[in-house]
């Protein structure tokens, strides 16, 4: 099974009921439906409060989806309706002008939108890829990530292994890494698009 699966496999999961695959759906379009309520400038408590009524009516109509596929289009129009439901319900007679020029910020952003949510399935991707390495590999790639930097000294310490052989160590272990099933989908999917 892949550790990415397509956004189709985890709707027709999670309309039987998987919880894992509803988790998976949150994890991966949160960022989405957060980056929204964002651009539509709601304070903390509306922005989560927008964000349930999201997943709540996602809940209700999951069975419904005509195309699976177009979940993520699907979560960004409700959310946009539902900022826009949340900026009238506070602020009465000017919601209306308020959720207008929301609309023309999302509209101008969509891209943005878009961009957001590949960045999200990037990171979700990367951190699958990586807790799929062998502990050792996960131990290196973390050093050498670290910020300052840690000597190679400090490394081969910490792995107990020659300095010289760090190099080729990170060789096989960026190359385990880029292989992984969860980048090799992502890097597939990129291709095709």
């Amino acid at each position: 099974m892949c550790d990415n699966p397509p956004v189709t496999d985890l709707v027709t999961r999670a309309t039987t009921g998987d919880k894992q695959a509803w988790d998976a759906l949150v994890e991966r379009y949160a960022p989405l439906v957060w980056s929204i309520c964002t651009q539509y400038r709601l304070g903390a408590a509306d922005a989560q409060d927008a964000g349930q009524s999201v997943w709540l009516r996602l809940v209700e109509q999951l069975g419904n989806l005509r195309d699976p596929a177009a979940l993520p289009r699907w979560l960004a129009t409700t959310t946009r309706l539902e900022c826009a439901r949340v900026l009238r319900a506070a602020d009465g007679p000017h919601a209306a002008v308020l959720a207008l020029d929301a609309e023309n910020i999302c509209d101008g952003h969509a891209e943005i939108a878009e961009q957001q949510l590949l960045a999200a399935e990037r990171h979700v991707a990367l951190r699958q890829a990586f807790t799929s390495l062998p502990p050792r590999c996960q131990q290196l790639i973390t050093l050498l990530i670290h910020d300052p930097p840690t000597p190679n000294g400090q490394i081969s310490a910490t792995l107990g292994v020659p300095v010289g052989s760090i190099g080729s160590m990170r060789g096989r272990c960026l190359h385990q890494l880029r292989s992984a099933p969860a980048i090799a989908t992502l890097t597939t999917f990129k291709e095709d698009s």
